[in-house]
């Protein structure tokens, strides 16, 4: 399923669940395409399903970025639906709306809503058919950033979760990103020294979500040094029971 979304619009979430109940029933024509994703990428996805993080769409996106598996990821945004394009190798995306649009209490209530193989190819695929206008495709970066910054998801993602210590690559300001407050003397730091998240939200201005948020956008911008064994390393703060992680 891969309905043309007009430019301007999004999807009541109403209108994509009862699109969706047609396309499983065979009601509908011209919509056929392929529907298996890659073997890994599934895997992951099933992974996510046993966790009961399915709906995580930050994990899910990651997943993708990872492995660099081209996607199309429904995305619930309030009440719509909000069809994003994954192009990792590219880092490009494709979707009708650019996600830096979305307003900050927005992205905190995204969810996955189901995960297809991608319906439009990537600018300068030597097959040109299903590449679409280049207005639609736009720089992936600055959308992971803002979706780790500012998304539903406040802690570390599975993947550089656990003991460990982080150091930054480069300056994220070298890739133009944003660092609102007290990341910006954090990313200075963190270029110098090792830290844990326990370390980290001890910094001026920090705390364990914002250090969560801010290592997580690192890492989905390829700028992160995960190290499991370095002095610094420390155990990932415990859950409470209130679903925060203490200072």
């Amino acid at each position: 399923m891969n309905p043309e979304f007009e430019p301007s619009t999004l999807w009541r979430i109403s209108a994509f669940d009862r699109l969706r109940e047609q396309a499983a029933q065979g009601e509908l024509r011209g919509l056929e395409r392929q529907t298996v994703l890659s073997t890994t990428l599934q895997a992951e996805l099933t992974a996510l399903e046993r966790k009961q993080e399915a709906g995580d769409a930050l994990e899910v996106i990651a997943a993708c970025v990872r492995l660099q598996e081209p996607a199309l990821v429904y995305l619930a945004f309030q009440d719509l639906v909000w069809p994003v394009t994954l192009f990792p190798a590219q880092m490009l995306y494709h979707s009708p709306r650019t996600l830096l649009e979305a307003s900050e209490a927005g992205l905190a209530t995204l969810a996955t809503l189901g995960v297809e193989p991608a319906g439009v190819r990537p600018p300068g695929h030597p097959m040109r058919e299903r590449i679409a206008s280049d207005a639609t495709y736009r720089p992936l970066a600055p959308a992971l950033w803002r979706l780790a910054l500012h998304g539903p998801r406040s802690r570390l993602l599975s993947e550089i979760a656990g003991t460990a210590a982080y150091r930054v690559l480069r300056h994220p300001r070298v890739d133009d990103l944003p660092l609102p407050g007290a990341l910006g003397p954090a990313a200075d730091r963190l270029r110098r020294e090792a830290a844990s998240l326990r370390g980290l939200a001890d910094w001026p201005g920090m705390s364990v979500e914002r250090g969560a948020r801010f290592l997580n956008a690192l890492y989905l911008s390829s700028n992160l040094m995960v190290t499991r064994s370095h002095p610094a390393a420390r155990p990932e703060p415990a859950q409470s029971l209130f679903g925060r992680k203490p200072r």
